[in-house]
């Protein structure tokens, strides 16, 4: 199954928005004029608030929604690189012994983040089955073969590994996640109610270039919330995508 990126779902939103618009002509060319009089157009105007107060409503736990994902990944990506700062300030605490992980862990950092980005976009093709990476298993094991001299030496592994975990942790909550936040039905809805009112309006507005037009502009706008609102919902993909640079430089201005 194809694909249905923001871009192609904003679009046919689009499609179906301004739709309404030649729908509501085409009803108004086809009744009688004494179907449209003032009583008729009292009751559609009533209609159209009514449906237009409910896809506001709609509009809004879709933007809260797309939000509350968005901060959330973006907090998990900062809790990721807090912990990784952590982590080799452990080690480096630790001892000379310890260097060769640090070192393996600032060659090896862009790479956490391509796989992190990578797994984290939308999964379009069906769930995935979640694999542990090489680098942290191995980064893993090298701490716990760490031999430990001194009581210093002990506690900074045992900082090191706890952080690893919580590293681990993080990591699922990401991988959990990819599934998006948008609520198809919620999205249908929402197009369908602003297809109805485009509709109403153009049923009881002259049918000329200039209606069409800005109604084409109105329902512009409106894809273009709804493609933002899409966008929002993958934070690893589009324009909105959270910036990497943090990730790959976390340890780059810290001393080796």
């Amino acid at each position: 199954m194809p694909a249905m990126t923001p871009l192609l779902m904003s679009l046919a939103a689009f499609a179906c928005i301004f739709g309404g618009t030649f729908l509501g002509i085409l009803i108004r060319r086809k009744l009688p004029d004494h179907h449209l009089s003032a009583d008729m157009k009292d009751i559609v105007r009533q209609g159209t608030a009514l449906i237009a107060t409910l896809a506001s409503l709609v509009l809004g736990l879709l933007i809260a929604s797309a939000n509350g994902r968005y901060e959330s990944e973006n907090s998990h990506i900062k809790q990721i690189i807090a912990n990784i700062i952590l982590l080799d300030n452990a080690l480096g605490q630790y001892g000379q012994e310890a260097q060769p992980i640090r070192a393996m862990l600032r060659t090896d950092l862009g790479l956490i983040a391509d796989r992190i980005w990578k797994e984290s976009r939308p999964a379009f093709d069906g769930p995935r089955p979640f694999q542990a990476s090489t680098l942290g298993l191995s980064v893993y094991d090298d701490v716990l073969k760490l031999t430990p001299k001194t009581d210093a030496q002990r506690f900074y592994q045992t900082r090191a590994m706890d952080t690893l975990v919580d590293i681990g942790k993080t990591r699922l909550l990401l991988y959990t996640s990819t599934t998006g936040s948008i609520p198809l039905p919620f999205l249908i809805v929402l197009v369908g109610w602003l297809t109805l009112i485009f509709a109403s309006i153009s049923l009881f507005a002259e049918s000329n270039v200039r209606t069409v037009a800005i109604l084409c502009i109105f329902s512009f706008a409106a894809s273009a919330a709804i493609f933002l609102i899409l966008e929002l919902s993958q934070p690893f993909v589009g324009l909105m995508m959270i910036s990497d640079e943090p990730f790959r430089h976390a340890l780059a201005a810290l001393p080796s």
